[in-house]
């Protein structure tokens, strides 16, 4: 079969070239948006009189029996034609003859990949916010019922203050409302059309490609044709996007698999969301927020990937750009699975709220609010953090908590402790004093909840 552009040529190609060429393994992905953009296109070309009315009818007639075929999976594409469009091109020349040929007047496949790939990515994005926006449900679902739940929050690693659960939680609900912001703004540059800068230049024909982007729901066009079909800014954006967000769902994976462990024991996970071990019986895996965890690193190595590929790419286009593609779908397909796991995840995860008491009656945590306590009293900060740190060593040295220490040992370090102290070390008076916008309290997280459920409600 002679290729469709080989009249130039005076050999056949070679047939490792033509597999180590060939891109339709992947970018068939791309026949829906390619016979969409073909579509619009050929209504265009039809308006404009650049072929007749009955041609351009002809021709959509054709692609949409091939999309058809598509949904049906009756579809068969062929590495010998190379790409997505070279092998629907060669499906409507068979399916209405050759007055399918006329399709490709006025463009290139420059240009016409770059329109399937803003095409599919404005789909796909819309779609990862709606995802998204399940995760954040869940959070807030688990929220509503933990608000006067209290566990140790750490720096370091270490145990830091009490908050309350619900609060822990919520801070992942605004990284991904800062993910999802960063999702919708990216539409902006994704929703410009470079269909009609033909191969670099432009072309000779009097497209209108303003009408071309109507009919595909485009907001403009590039304004300039070598820009348009050698910009990949807007796939390396929702690279970059993606790879925030697969960061955060990273940090909330681990700490599902901490508070799961047997020396946390903070929450447990469904059953359905784990695996066993096939020597160790006793063995419950958080395999799911692991892999959640370690699929992080293919959606970074995406995004170096076509920055590396772009880094040194002179305009306009390049077959390096054929490297594109991948990735992109590759880091679709991770946010896709990543995030229609988390939100079932959260949803059945249940909460040990004993064994988050038990933790915060069995540190130090509340100490701040010891040195708080007597600042209130009069003494400078810094000379009370410097009693307090005192105090907790005593403590730790006789083998105690603050809570179990005597009025007298207390009274030792500072004639301003009085008996109401005790109110101050409680967990629920630590957390619940925290009453500053954003803080901990359970008033507060009530507050925080509420601009919450906004959120969801009006971005549905």
């Amino acid at each position: 079969m002679a290729k469709l552009w080989g009249g130039r040529f005076t050999k056949e190609t070679n047939k490792l070239v033509d597999t180590f060429t060939a891109s339709i393994s992947f970018d068939q992905k791309l026949a829906k948006e390619d016979i969409q953009g073909s579509l619009a296109h050929v209504q265009m070309l039809g308006e404009c009189n650049i072929i007749t009315t009955e041609e351009a009818e002809k021709i959509q007639s054709g692609l949409y029996a091939i999309l058809d075929k598509l949904n049906k999976g009756e579809v068969e594409f062929q590495v010998e034609h190379e790409d997505v469009h070279m092998n629907i091109e060669k499906l409507l020349i068979d399916e209405i003859g050759p007055v399918g040929g006329k399709l490709h007047t006025g463009r290139s496949r420059n240009d016409q990949v770059a329109t399937d790939m803003h095409l599919y990515l404005r789909t796909k994005t819309g779609e990862l916010i709606k995802l998204l926006e399940k995760v954040q449900a869940a959070l807030v679902s688990q929220s509503k019922e933990n608000i006067e739940t209290i566990l140790p929050g750490y720096t370091h690693l270490q145990r830091a203050q009490p908050v309350s659960f619900a609060h822990h939680l919520l801070a992942y609900f605004w990284m991904f409302e800062r993910d999802k912001e960063r999702l919708q703004d990216s539409l902006k540059r994704i929703n410009v059309l470079p269909l009609g800068a033909g191969a670099l230049a432009g072309t000779t024909f009097p497209i209108n490609r303003d009408r071309v982007a109507e009919l595909l729901d485009f907001d403009s066009v590039y304004p300039n044709s070598m820009d348009a079909v050698s910009d990949r800014d807007f796939i390396l954006e929702f690279l970059s996007i993606a790879s925030i967000l697969m960061m955060h769902i990273s940090r909330l994976s681990e700490e599902m698999v901490i508070w799961s462990s047997q020396e946390f024991q903070f929450i447990e996970l469904d059953d359905a969301f784990c695996t066993g071990s096939s020597i160790m019986p006793q063995k419950k895996n958080p395999d799911v927020p692991e892999l959640l965890r370690g699929k992080t690193g293919r959606v970074f190595g995406d995004l170096i990937g076509l920055l590396t590929v772009l880094k040194g790419l002179p305009l306009a286009y390049n077959k390096d750009l054929q490297e594109d593609k991948e990735g992109m779908f590759d880091t679709v397909e991770t946010l896709e699975g990543s995030l229609n796991l988390l939100a079932p995840l959260l949803e059945t995860m249940t909460v040990n709220t004993g064994k988050m008491r038990k933790a915060v009656t069995q540190d130090y945590s509340n100490a701040t609010d010891i040195a708080d306590y007597l600042a209130a009293k009069g003494l400078p900060f810094r000379q009370a953090h410097e009693v307090i740190g005192k105090i907790v060593i005593y403590a730790i040295q006789k083998g105690k908590y603050l809570l179990d220490l005597e009025m007298d040992e207390y009274q030792s370090f500072s004639p301003l402790f009085e008996e109401d102290v005790y109110d101050y070390l409680t967990p629920e008076h630590v957390v619940g004093a925290r009453k500053s916008k954003g803080g901990t309290s359970a008033e507060q997280v009530k507050q925080q909840l509420k601009l919450a459920e906004n959120k969801l409600v009006n971005e549905a």
